[in-house]
Protein backbone atom coordinates (compact mmCIF):
# COMPACT_ATOMS: atom_id res chain seq x y z
CA UNK A 1 0.00 0.00 0.00
CA UNK A 2 2.76 2.44 0.75
CA UNK A 3 4.28 2.12 -2.72
CA UNK A 4 0.91 2.76 -4.35
CA UNK A 5 0.45 5.90 -2.29
CA UNK A 6 3.89 7.18 -3.33
CA UNK A 7 3.08 6.61 -6.98
CA UNK A 8 -0.23 8.43 -6.64
CA UNK A 9 1.56 11.57 -5.42
CA UNK A 10 3.72 11.77 -8.57
CA UNK A 11 2.31 14.26 -11.06
CA UNK A 12 2.50 12.71 -14.55
CA UNK A 13 1.05 15.79 -16.23
CA UNK A 14 4.35 17.71 -16.14
CA UNK A 15 6.65 17.56 -19.13
CA UNK A 16 10.34 16.74 -18.83
CA UNK A 17 11.32 20.42 -19.05
CA UNK A 18 8.87 21.32 -16.31
CA UNK A 19 10.21 18.57 -14.06
CA UNK A 20 13.88 19.34 -14.47
CA UNK A 21 14.08 22.99 -15.53
CA UNK A 22 10.86 24.47 -14.23
CA UNK A 23 9.95 25.76 -17.69
CA UNK A 24 7.17 24.81 -20.03
CA UNK A 25 8.20 23.23 -23.31
CA UNK A 26 7.27 26.37 -25.28
CA UNK A 27 9.38 28.64 -23.05
CA UNK A 28 12.28 26.20 -23.17
CA UNK A 29 12.20 26.04 -26.98
CA UNK A 30 11.93 29.84 -27.19
CA UNK A 31 14.95 30.34 -24.90
CA UNK A 32 16.88 27.65 -26.79
CA UNK A 33 16.15 29.44 -30.07
CA UNK A 34 17.32 32.78 -28.65
CA UNK A 35 20.56 31.23 -27.37
CA UNK A 36 21.13 29.58 -30.74
CA UNK A 37 20.56 32.82 -32.68
CA UNK A 38 22.83 34.82 -30.37
CA UNK A 39 25.52 32.14 -30.68
CA UNK A 40 25.36 32.21 -34.46
CA UNK A 41 25.48 36.04 -34.44
CA UNK A 42 28.58 36.08 -32.23
CA UNK A 43 30.17 33.41 -34.42
CA UNK A 44 29.58 35.55 -37.50
CA UNK A 45 31.06 38.58 -35.74
CA UNK A 46 34.19 36.67 -34.78
CA UNK A 47 34.74 34.60 -37.92
CA UNK A 48 32.57 36.07 -40.69
CA UNK A 49 33.25 38.53 -43.48
CA UNK A 50 32.81 41.49 -41.11
CA UNK A 51 35.01 40.13 -38.36
CA UNK A 52 37.81 41.90 -36.53
CA UNK A 53 40.32 39.60 -38.21
CA UNK A 54 39.22 40.84 -41.64
CA UNK A 55 39.42 44.44 -40.41
CA UNK A 56 43.00 43.96 -39.23
CA UNK A 57 43.97 42.27 -42.50
CA UNK A 58 42.51 45.18 -44.45
CA UNK A 59 44.41 47.69 -42.31
CA UNK A 60 47.65 45.78 -42.95
CA UNK A 61 46.90 45.72 -46.68
CA UNK A 62 46.21 49.48 -46.61
CA UNK A 63 49.59 50.08 -44.95
CA UNK A 64 51.26 47.92 -47.61
CA UNK A 65 49.57 49.88 -50.39
CA UNK A 66 50.59 53.21 -48.82
CA UNK A 67 54.23 52.12 -48.69
CA UNK A 68 53.98 50.87 -52.28
CA UNK A 69 52.64 54.28 -53.38
CA UNK A 70 55.59 56.07 -51.74
CA UNK A 71 58.06 53.63 -53.29
CA UNK A 72 56.59 54.08 -56.75
CA UNK A 73 56.58 57.89 -56.39
CA UNK A 74 60.27 57.79 -55.51
CA UNK A 75 61.00 55.46 -58.41
CA UNK A 76 59.02 57.72 -60.75
CA UNK A 77 60.94 60.80 -59.60
CA UNK A 78 64.24 59.01 -60.16
CA UNK A 79 63.21 57.88 -63.66
CA UNK A 80 61.99 61.38 -64.58
CA UNK A 81 65.29 62.84 -63.42
CA UNK A 82 67.16 60.31 -65.56
CA UNK A 83 64.86 61.01 -68.53
CA UNK A 84 65.42 64.76 -68.37
CA UNK A 85 69.19 64.28 -68.03
CA UNK A 86 69.18 62.09 -71.14
CA UNK A 87 66.98 64.59 -72.95
CA UNK A 88 69.44 67.43 -72.16
CA UNK A 89 72.39 65.34 -73.39
CA UNK A 90 70.64 64.49 -76.68
CA UNK A 91 69.64 68.15 -77.20
CA UNK A 92 73.23 69.36 -77.02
Amino acid sequence: MQNEELYEDIDDSQSITQKYLGLSLAKFLFLFLIVLVVGIYIGILLYGTNSLEVLFELQDYEDYLQSEVYRLKDENAELQREYFELKEISAQ
